[in-house]
């Protein structure tokens, strides 16, 4: 098994070829590193012998990423469901009951977001895109009662697919959108690894070394 600490190092220098790729508009350098950043994330974490879970999620995350670099609506739906599948992954991860007031918050984020793209999303994407940010919502809010880490990176991951959302639904977008995506969605996967990997080793302290008959 491959070192940790190189896979990580790896996987924070090709993210920040791909971010700047992105930023500047180097298209063959975007598509180059894209799809390699999340099987980078998930050795990482397999190397820190991390819940099988958790790999399955990131890689999840890399059927997503790639299917979105094509351009059909078919394409978009399948990648959607890649990330779909992921949230369930660390929704799996999580089983905590997160607190009444994230739950009131996320709540109303999601209620406010949907009212506000409804009209303006294609028919067609309107019931997936509320279903799965529902998800994602139910994800980002269960994160809160992990840890610091993954409370933050369930926020992100849901900041940057509200940014995909309203590009689709025509909203006027920030200068360099898809650099603002690509950099709260990494930062978002590798929080919740983080998060993940750093509640496993404390469990593993708190139960101690298993000890024989």
């Amino acid at each position: 098994m491959p070192r940790p600490r190189p896979l990580l190092r790896t996987f924070a220098a090709v993210a920040a070829v791909h971010l700047v790729a992105v930023l500047i508009g180097v298209g063959w350098l975007d598509n180059l590193t894209k799809p390699l950043l999340m099987p980078l994330l998930a050795a990482y974490a397999a190397a820190r012998k991390a819940p099988r879970l958790l790999t399955v999620a990131l890689l999840c995350g890399w059927g997503g990423d790639v299917l979105l670099q094509f351009g059909s609506t078919v394409q978009f739906l399948v990648g959607m469901g890649f990330f779909a599948a992921g949230h369930v992954c660390y929704l799996l991860l999580f089983r905590v009951r997160p607190a009444l007031r994230a739950v009131l918050v996320y709540a109303a984020v999601w209620a406010a977001l949907i009212a506000a793209l409804w009209g303006g999303l294609d028919a067609g994407l309107r019931v997936p895109v509320a279903v799965y940010s529902l998800l994602l919502a139910a994800m980002a809010c269960c994160a809160t009662g992990v840890n610091r880490n993954t409370a933050v990176g369930g926020a992100l991951f849901l900041l940057s697919d509200t940014l995909i959302a309203t590009d689709l639904a025509d909203w006027p977008q920030l200068p360099a959108a898809s650099f603002w995506v690509m950099l709260t969605y990494l930062a978002a996967q590798y929080l919740l690894t983080d998060g993940v990997l750093q509640r496993q080793h404390t469990i593993r302290e708190t139960e101690g070394p298993a000890t024989g008959s």
